[in-house]
């Protein structure tokens, strides 16, 4: 078997890098290539979190290679079949929104546009406020789409935040290799983390 290559974006919910990275090291260690990808806030903003030129250098010391940070780096990533498939850790619900819109602006989008017009999985790893509000339809919308897969999520702070919602990060490596045979990783929504 041939080893695959994944495409790993990410996007700015600052407050789940620490996780990404952690599957991002996960991932690299089960053997597949990675093709690390931010978008502009991700790559640019520094925020309590950590200083975006940290997470700039793990994502390139895991993967081996340079981030993609622009629209134009991102567009061929499905045309010249450069990834098997695409994961958005963590997906925020301003990248949801706009994937579901069909928006294409950022780095991020263009991945997802470039690895689905070829027939690509794209996998979708939620962290967002308002999952069960405003970006509820997006998801729905989402779940309906060809090629769209996402890693299983929960309400993260019931009490606190009653429309928040953010994948269980630890269920990413399983989601990839379902997707990767054209399959939901079961059950998509598990309740409270």
């Amino acid at each position: 078997m041939r080893e695959l290559t994944l495409g790993f974006a990410l996007c700015g919910s600052f407050c789940t890098f620490g996780k990404a990275m952690e599957q991002m090291r996960r991932t690299a260690g089960a053997g597949y290539r990675l093709v690390p990808i931010m978008s502009n806030n991700a790559y640019e903003t520094d925020t309590r979190f950590g200083r975006a030129c940290d997470f700039i250098w793990e994502a390139e010391d895991i993967c081996g290679r340079k981030v993609i940070h622009s629209i134009a780096g991102a567009e061929p990533l499905g045309p010249k079949h450069m990834v098997d498939a695409l994961v958005i850790a963590p997906c925020t619900g301003n990248t949801l929104a706009k994937l579901a819109a069909g928006i294409t602006d950022t780095p991020v989008t263009m991945a997802a546009k470039s690895c689905l017009r070829i027939g690509l999985p794209v996998i979708l790893c939620a962290a967002t406020n308002d999952a069960l509000a405003a970006s509820a339809q997006n998801i729905g919308r989402l779940m309906n789409t060809k090629n769209i897969y996402f890693v299983p999520f929960c309400q993260d702070d019931p009490e606190q935040k009653p429309t928040s919602a953010v994948a269980d990060f630890n269920q990413l490596l399983p989601t990839v290799e379902a997707a990767l045979k054209g399959r939901q990783l079961q059950p998509v929504f598990c309740g409270k983390a």
